[in-house]
């Protein structure tokens, strides 16, 4: 398989305010989110990156995403470096977060155009494309109503649908279900084992056990921000359910630092 992602030494940190540390009860100035990780992923799978909130997983991301600049490190995404090439990564990267806020002002059809054009998508792919994302995602019905007046799970389609308008290979997405019910939880679920069936790489974080169990092909354990293991689905688990194997991890990890 190919290698398409190569994550090497990545570092970052982030500096504590005094109110910061008033409210964490802590002395720390600085706060290593993300520490020295290095990881592959392959052309065709989906990884999983698995931690509990503050592990570091949305920091990777954003890393990878070149959102923000590793202190040391690097990343090279389909030949591109995130340090020495952030331009070259976003053309070929399709990045979703619950933090992306839609403006409510616009339609799905003005946002699809908008993120097109600033992809330079040719109008008649753009056009064809639309047709065929807003249909499996049943936006088409909505595609002139304002995001403001749109539900929390159809936002959530329209927010994946425009961050892939340029037909990426590799897609990254943060918590891809998190805040959705069942139903929309499913359709996105599906339709990133569709992608991942074309051949697209997939990163995926999440802190949910079932949905790494469900989706992924290799899977990283991110704990204090250091990588802790990292393998095979099968291999992680060892015969025990994730979850069982994530504790078991977890308490050895702990064990460490004592």
């Amino acid at each position: 398989m190919r290698e398409l992602l190569q994550v090497q030494g990545l570092t970052k940190t982030f500096r504590l305010s005094a109110k910061q540390q008033k409210l964490e009860k802590t002395r720390e100035k600085v706060r290593v989110a993300v520490d020295d990780l290095s990881f592959t992923a392959y052309e065709g799978e989906i990884f999983g990156l698995l931690g509990p909130n503050g592990a570091g997983k949305t920091t990777t991301l954003r890393m990878l995403a070149t959102l923000i600049r590793p202190d040391s490190g690097d990343a090279v995404l389909d030949g591109a470096s995130v340090v020495r090439e952030p331009d070259k990564v976003r053309s070929k990267i399709g990045f979703l977060t619950s933090e992306l806020k839609l403006e409510e002002c616009f339609t799905p059809n003005y946002l699809f155009d908008f993120f097109s054009t600033l992809h330079g998508v040719p109008p008649e792919v753009s056009r064809r494309r639309k047709e065929i994302l807003f249909a499996r995602f049943g936006i088409d019905r909505f595609a002139e109503v304002k995001v403001a007046e749109l539900s929390t799970g159809m936002k959530q389609k329209v927010s994946l649908v425009v961050s892939i308008v340029h037909d990426p290979d590799i897609i990254i997405f943060d918590e891809p279900t998190n805040g959705l019910d069942v139903l929309t939880a499913r359709v996105v679920t599906d339709f990133l084992q569709e992608l991942r069936s074309q051949g697209k790489t997939i990163i995926v974080s999440t802190h949910i056990f079932s949905l790494v169990e469900k989706l992924c092909d290799r899977v990283g354990i991110l704990i204090d921000g250091r990588m802790v293991c990292c393998d095979t689905l099968d291999n992680v688990r060892q015969g025990e359910s994730l979850e069982d194997r994530f504790f078991d991890i977890y308490r050895e990890t702990a064990g460490d630092g004592e």
